[in-house]
């Protein structure tokens, strides 16, 4: 019995000195692991537990899910040297976790910094109007200056977006006032266009009553019968011809009017 408990006690006493010698790590399945022993690395584990010596080994984690990171409230100078704030929003995943630690002291901060970088290089290149007029295309640009940097340290560059593009205030009444006397312009434009076109159907009118005067009184015709409430008299001349009629017999004859007659 006494030996029973003797091995039981140094079986607790092993297990405590593991305890204090022995590590655990747990990699998910969204991670990998970079295994260093004594400062030295030695390779990727894959989504797993490991045991390993606390003092000797070291297993760092690393999320490779695609993540995002916002690039806020940047001032940057355009071309003719005006001051806009921007503010990105990037996509990014880390496609090989050993270049990303090993190539970067942190690469976190080289997305941002490249990422600014790329912001900078875009705005400096093109003058606030026509900054403002491409701001559509700055995504695209701003994923083809920032991800070739990015792809040597493991990081793909999924997506980039500009989220905001302020400018200053007095910038920002000029564009206003800009844009209103544009939108006037153009509506004085259609109005003259209007005018113009009435007045033109106006003089081919002239003209084809001119060639023809009875249009005139055609025109005129057409209005009144459109107006309810009129009363229409035509006038016949003392010459006019007698409406033929015909008679029982169906011949047709003559309608002549009868004179009463005369009284003595």
């Amino acid at each position: 019995m006494n030996s029973l408990w003797v091995l039981l006690l140094i079986l607790l006493l092993v297990f405590a000195l593991l305890s204090t010698r022995l590590a655990r790590t747990i990699v998910y399945e969204y991670e990998r692991g970079l295994k260093f022993t004594r400062g030295r690395f030695k390779g990727i584990v894959g989504p797993g537990l490991y045991w390993h010596s606390r003092s000797f080994t070291q297993i760092q984690r690393i999320d490779v899910r695609p993540s995002r990171v916002a690039v806020s409230g940047q001032e940057v100078l355009s071309a003719d040297g005006v001051a806009v704030k921007a503010s990105v929003v990037a996509t990014f995943q880390v496609k090989d976790a050993e270049r990303a630690v090993l190539g970067s002291d942190n690469y976190h901060v080289a997305i941002h910094t490249e990422l600014q970088l790329a912001l900078r290089s875009i705005a400096s290149s093109l003058p606030i109007d026509e900054l403002l007029q491409r701001r559509a295309d700055i995504p695209a640009q701003l994923k083809e200056l920032a991800a070739p940097p990015l792809r040597t340290i493991g990081i793909e560059l999924l997506d980039a977006a500009l989220r905001d593009l302020t400018f200053p205030g007095e910038l920002k009444k000029i564009f206003t006032q800009v844009v209103k006397a544009r939108q006037e312009g153009l509506a004085a434009l259609e109005k003259a266009r209007g005018e113009t076109a009435a007045l033109r159907n106006l003089a081919n009118a002239a003209a084809m009553i001119e060639r023809n005067p009875s249009l005139m009184q055609l025109r005129a015709l057409q209005v009144l019968a459109q107006q309810p409430g009129n009363t229409l008299v035509l006038g016949m001349s003392a010459g006019a011809m007698p409406i033929p009629l015909r008679d029982h017999t169906g011949s047709q004859r003559p309608q002549t009017p009868e004179i009463p007659p005369e009284s003595e």
